[in-house]
């Protein structure tokens, strides 16, 4: 027995096979023994899991009492006295893992003790992370065998007489196989289904020997309402439900413990790697995902082996257009790029950039960074824009989804990030859900929320659509769309009239109140439930229960920021959160949920127009002096252009002495993601030198005159912030493809190309080095974090200002970061949307994601499984709307804005609400951002991708597509 004994308050004594152990409060004798080191069998139970009792594989002998027990289920009390490895427990694990096995077909899987594998190819462990707790390698039916072999049993088939009839094989999954041959009914799927997803898809059917797992009413898979999250196939014990990727011998050449890529939740996942492929993905016991994942982190890295990968660097041939109108040929590359050395590669990517700062200023140059790499990469390529391009024309895409939250939190409350964690909903009672579709655009923070609605939490959905996680709410606000302010004012009425709002905390902690408190007065639910669609009781009955529980959270999406008021509307969440008193304590709080995996830390890093690192604005001259000091060189005093100025400047008059000329993108794809994409294209064809480093070609690469092969995540070693303020280490698992590169390094041969005399040295490229430089610039953050704690830790939240200090999950508790101390409280009006529909224009269209794709598709669109599940743009209408069109579920349409038009099939979904089309943004062949208006946010200069006037007319089937 190896765990030092526990004698902290509530240490529980108790006696295990002779030896005197202490459990911790809360254990059970099943935890406790495996904490010492005592390994007991266990089938239908594993972390994270409600223990079960059912496979009774874990009983034990506790004296004085006449049966044994179950380990995972009884708790040790002062004085018990328990015996794991008594003959009578002894007899009766061997019993239980015999009868089971007894019933399992014969796979042909062999145990070969010499090569360590298995031989044969039907069902097999599949549960991965668990094995460190079985004591012996998998058998022919994974941890059922692995337990049988340590517990010395025999495996002795039952007579063929008495054999249970085996169901076949269902494959009809893109993601997964079946095997209910290998089944042992021990309900590990199902609790992970509908107790931890809680997505209510696999059940338990029928009685006695006719009982077995289903699907949806029996459905195969492939054909039920499965969002293929894989949490079954991680907790399945025998391989009854394996990944597809990994059916057979089940040796890996090694493991990686790493971080998912996909969304701002930042799962902590663990690669299996063979033959230099990913072939399994693992959830860890993360603080963000406690060992989930979703769809994408668990099926979607394959796109790192896609045969379009980059490998080489490409150099645009003379003569050739840049045909921003014309469709994009990654398979043709030829006709536009030839291949070239990287030492002719940067020489003509750094020098034609150089040249156009030397002939036309700083101003001449811009730079787009990406929230997909690390935060070294974030960090070194804002540094290269200022220190070698000489101006703050630096941006990614966190000007396309959160800007303006950012800049209402600023102002507000002084930070640009979340107070408290997603996992806090735990210690909510009421958890208000606005402009954000969780269960696609963030499912393991979804399966937080559906968890605490499930023990009593009163989930508010307040949205234009009723999305799935709706089926969890206590209540839905489908309100207009552009009609946030008015619902929120209301319900900052609401609190402040009928005498709900929190003095104290107001007294304290907030300014400017008063004026808050007069510009409501004409917001009152009964005037605005014409205006928002809203009854006015429904308002006030959700502000009395926002106020008044003892606590309250709000979450919100990309449909309160991208507005041309999404400032506005954020500055009304941070009043209702205040003057209720629901921030600054678990449970509370204000959570702006990051879409892309590294989108928070990008922006800590300084990757963004009008701030250095760590939020120190650039016209500040006291922050300004320091990092002229710290980087050795002058820099410019006036903010940059942001994602859509850039464009504009691209595309001004050559007497404009700050048009953009040349422009170096890293990681970005905006011919893809900006709004008015034919403005955006036209402005990308327009530069005189367009660098792109990318892993693929691009609709952005394909602008190009120079491409630079990078790699992709699994492929680097880095840290990433992610939406809770945890920074966390990605590491290598693979080597980029051919001569593709770390980007980390091509970032540093750029700066070299520009006359920087920058010289990282190190393992991966001097990742560690350029992260220590980046904690001194982030000293007032991330201080505590050092390269070692994290390589030790994986995870620490920030703020973290010492080596002893954990980490600060929850902020604002006493003080806000703030020249007083106290949040400002900015009174918001109604600001009609740039574009309203007309007789011409009758519909409002919606963007966002979709579950199985993110951001441009440039990734998940080149992972099979997720293009299997997804294959084919879509337009959401709710029924009615497609009635009035004349239209039905998988027709063809042409919608079209004064931008732009697409052809696309249409989707039933009558969460969508009428007169109102949505629109995911992820395929290039109907791209969304087409239609889209490219109008402002004043303050966070963000566009207004949420809400446009589109007109939508039923068409036949383009051509070659079929019916």
């Amino acid at each position: 027995m190896s765990a030092a004994p526990h004698t902290g308050a509530g240490a529980v004594p108790f006696e295990l096979d002779g030896e005197l152990l202490q459990a911790l409060p809360g254990e059970t004798l099943w935890q406790a023994a495996r904490r010492y080191g005592v390994q007991i069998p266990h089938l239908c139970h594993t972390d994270g899991l409600r223990p079960d009792g059912n496979c009774r594989a874990c009983v034990v002998e506790i004296e004085g009492e006449r049966t044994l027990a179950p380990s995972c289920c009884r708790a040790p009390k002062p004085g018990m006295r328990v015996r794991a490895q008594s003959p009578r427990a002894l007899k009766s694990q061997q019993m239980v893992l015999e009868l089971l096995l007894s019933d399992m077909p014969e796979t042909g899987y062999k145990w070969n003790d010499a090569t360590k594998t298995i031989a044969g190819s039907a069902c097999q462990e599949s549960a991965g992370a668990q094995f460190d707790q079985v004591p012996t390698p998998p058998g022919q039916h994974g941890e059922l065998s692995a337990w049988a072999d340590a517990l010395g049993v025999a495996v002795r088939p039952a007579l063929a007489a008495l054999r249970r009839a085996q169901p076949a094989p269902d494959l009809s999954h893109p993601a997964m196989a079946v095997h209910l041959d290998a089944c042992i009914q021990c309900n590990r799927c199902v609790r992970a289904c509908r107790e931890e997803q809680v997505n209510d898809v696999i059940g338990y059917a029928l009685r006695g020997a006719d009982s077995k797992i289903v699907f949806d009413l029996d459905d195969p898979m492939g054909a039920s309402t499965c969002v293929a999250c894989g949490e079954c196939v991680q907790a399945c014990p025998t391989g009854a439900l394996s990944p597809k990727t990994h059916i057979g011998p089940q040796k890996v050449d090694r493991t990686v413990d790493s971080v998912c890529p996909f969304c701002g939740v930042g799962c902590l996942v663990t690669y299996h790697v063979k033959d230099e492929k990913i072939v399994r993905v693992d959830g860890r016991d993360g603080p963000a995902n406690r060992g989930r994942l979703c769809v994408k982190g668990r099926f979607g890295f394959d796109y790192a082996h896609h045969p379009q990968r980059l490998t080489v660097p490409l150099v645009r041939k003379p003569g050739v257009p840049k045909d921003w109108q014309g469709a994009v040929r990654p398979e043709d590359w030829r006709e536009v790029f030839r291949e070239a050395t990287w030492d002719e590669a940067l020489q003509r990517a750094a020098g034609g950039l150089r040249a156009l700062r030397d002939a036309h200023g700083p101003k001449a140059l811009a730079g787009f960074g990406s929230a997909k790499g690390s935060n070294e990469e974030a960090y070194l390529f804002q540094k290269l824009v200022r220190t070698g391009f000489g101006s703050n024309n630096v941006d990614h895409c966190t000007r396309l989804c959160h800007a303006s939250s950012v800049a209402a939190l600023l102002e507000g409350v002084g930070s640009g990030a979340v107070s408290n964690p997603v996992s806090d909903v735990a210690h909510a009672e009421v958890i208000l859900v606005i402009g954000s579709n969780p269960t696609s655009n963030h499912p393991v923070a979804a399966t937080w929320m559906k968890n605490a609605a499930r023990r009593g939490a009163k989930i508010v959905l307040a949205d234009p659509r009723v999305t799935d996680i709706g089926r969890h709410a206590w209540r839905v606000l489908q309100f207009r769309p552009d009609t946030d302010v008015a619902v929120l004012n209301a319900l900052i009425h609401t609190v402040i009239e009928e005498g709900l709002a929190d003095e104290a905390f107001i007294r304290d902690r907030a300014l400017n109140y008063e004026a808050l408190r007069e510009n409501v007065r004409a917001y009152s639910p009964e005037a605005m439930a014409p205006l928002c669609g809203i009854p006015a009781d429904t308002l006030r009955e959700v502000a009395r229960a926002f106020a008044t529980a003892k606590a309250s959270m709000v979450l919100w999406g990309m449909g309160v920021s991208q507005h041309v008021h999404g400032t506005d509307n954020v500055r009304c969440l941070i009043a209702l959160a205040t003057v209720t008193g629901q921030i600054g304590r678990p449970g509370t709080g204000l959570h702006p949920l990051r879409g892309q995996n590294n989108v928070q830390g990008a922006s800590d890093a300084g990757l963004i127009p009008m701030m250095f690192p760590n939020y120190q604005r650039v016209d500040n001259a006291e922050a300004r002096a320091w990092f002229e000091q710290f980087w050795g060189l002058p820099l410019d005093d006036a903010p940059g252009y942001t994602v859509v100025e850039i464009m504009h400047k691209a595309l001004a008059d050559e007497a404009d002495p700050h048009k953009v000329r040349g422009m170096y993108i890293m990681g970005e794809n905006p011919a893809m993601s900006d709004p008015d994409l034919n403005h955006a294209r036209q402005a990308l064809a327009s530069l005189a030198h367009l660098v792109v480093q990318d892993i693929f070609l691009t609709e952005t690469a394909w602008l190009a005159d120079v491409v630079l092969p990078a790699s992709a995540w699994p492929e680097k070693t880095g840290s990433v912030s992610n939406t809770d303020r945890m920074v966390q280490l990605g590491r290598r698992a693979l080597t980029p493809p051919g001569d593709a590169r770390p980007d980390l390094w091509i970032v540093q041969q750029m700066a070299k190309g520009m006359g920087l005399a920058w010289d990282y040295e190190g393992a991966e490229a001097g990742v560690a080095a350029v992260y220590e430089e980046m904690r001194q610039a982030m000293a007032g953050a991330i201080a505590g974090i050092s390269w070692d704690r994290l390589e030790r830790e994986s995870s620490v939240t920030y703020p973290c200002l010492s080596v002893e200090d954990p980490g600060q999950p929850i902020v604002f508790t006493e003080r806000f970061p703030t020249p007083t101390g106290r949040v400002t409280l900015v009174p918001a009006d109604i600001i009609p949307a740039d574009e309203r529909p007309d007789a011409d224009y009758p519909l409002v269209l919606i963007t966002g994601r979709q579950l199985e794709h993110w951001h441009t598709g440039s990734m998940t669109r080149r992972s099979a499984v997720l293009d299997a599940i997804e294959p084919h743009a879509t337009a959401s209408l709710h029924g009615d709307e497609l009635a009035r069109l004349g239209l039905a579920p998988g027709d063809w349409a042409a919608i079209r804005s004064r931008r732009g038009a697409v052809q696309v099939r249409v989707r039933r979904d009558d969460g969508t609400p009428r007169g109102a089309v949505f629109m995911p943004f992820a395929y290039v062949e109907a791209a969304a951002n087409l239609l889209t208006n490219a109008a402002l946010d004043p303050f966070g200069k963000i566009p207004e991708f949420k809400y446009c006037a589109v007109a939508v007319r039923g068409i036949a089937p383009p051509q070659g597509q079929g019916g």
